[in-house]
């Protein structure tokens, strides 16, 4: 009989398309991905990764083993799903990514909740940019993740994932104190055209939002300095330096030398739990679900 373990390390390297991105995406390391399809070629009698170059690549019969494991990884899930709905209790691990200020803004009391109403259920955490929860959640890595979107750059969700709005999340503009807009009630594009803004690096959303908002308005915005943590871009603004249009949850107190201006169209993003429809009947599910709602109107907000 072939181990489940090793039909999901070759489906892994299938799906991702090499050893190191398998072993990333399991949590796993790539000799220990590498060992398991050893294990699985010995098992069958074939050979399923050849050389290529300084890597490898999975033979035919390799790609027809990992059609079959895709569905039987189905077939398991699906009777995990049924046995767990079956004891009406939400139990077992549930693996939920989270964007970073979700992570530092709601995950924390949704946790707290579930860890309280629900013992038997292990959650695990991890930390991923929306488009990368929303992917794992299709593949099967994650059986749930809190993602977002703005209204002009919205995320596409795959037909087998469902989802669902926890609410929406306002951004403000970011000022050094000593700006000459900081003082302003409300600033609009037009009013920040020239300046050197801080951002997240490219091919974020946030990013993406920020490009689509000023090509909108007909002008091209000076990204000066591309950040990932708002920690970082705010002891920029603290010193003078940028400009930067920061979301409410999760932000915190800001430093004493900048300001919060809000903007106008006001920026909105949505922020979603997603999760594969054919979990839907977990009881896991259902419980998270019903957490990150509750937990929604008490969220860390600036």
């Amino acid at each position: 009989m072939l181990d489940l373990g090793r039909l999901r390390a070759l489906h892994a390297v299938a799906t991702h398309g090499s050893v190191g991105a398998a072993a990333t995406a399991l949590g796993y390391t790539p000799s220990a991905v590498s060992q398991q399809i050893a294990k699985l070629e010995r098992e069958t009698r074939t050979t399923l990764l050849e050389r290529r170059g300084r890597g490898v690549a999975l033979t035919d019969a390799a790609y027809l083993l990992a059609t079959t494991a895709d569905q039987v990884l189905k077939l398991v899930e699906e009777a995990e799903v049924t046995l767990e709905e079956q004891r009406g209790a939400a139990v077992g691990e549930l693996r939920v990514g989270a964007f970073a200020t979700a992570a530092r803004g709601l995950l924390p009391a949704a946790l707290v909740a579930l860890a309280r109403d629900h013992p038997a259920l292990d959650v695990r955490l991890v930390e991923l940019d929306p488009p990368q929860g929303l992917e794992a959640v299709a593949r099967g890595e994650l059986d749930m993740a809190v993602t977002h979107d703005w209204v002009n750059t919205p995320l596409a969700v795959p037909d087998a994932v469902s989802r669902v709005q926890l609410g929406e999340d306002v951004a403000d503009v970011l000022l050094p104190v000593s700006h000459p807009l900081a003082g302003r009630e409300v600033v609009v594009p037009e009013d920040l055209a020239g300046e050197r803004w801080i951002c997240q690096p490219e091919g974020t959303i946030c990013h993406d939002w920020l490009v689509n908002t000023f090509r909108g308005a007909g002008m091209e915005p000076d990204l000066a300095y591309r950040i990932a943590e708002y920690e970082t871009q705010l002891a920029l603004l603290g010193k003078g330096i940028g400009v930067a249009l920061l979301p409410r949850l999760g932000r915190g107190e800001l430093p004493a030398g900048v300001r919060a201006v809000p903007f106008t169209p006001t920026p909105t993003r949505r922020v979603f739990a997603v999760w594969r429809t054919q979990a839907t009947r977990r009881p896991a599910v259902a419980a998270t679900l019903a957490a990150l709602h509750g937990c929604w109107g008490e969220r860390s907000t600036a």
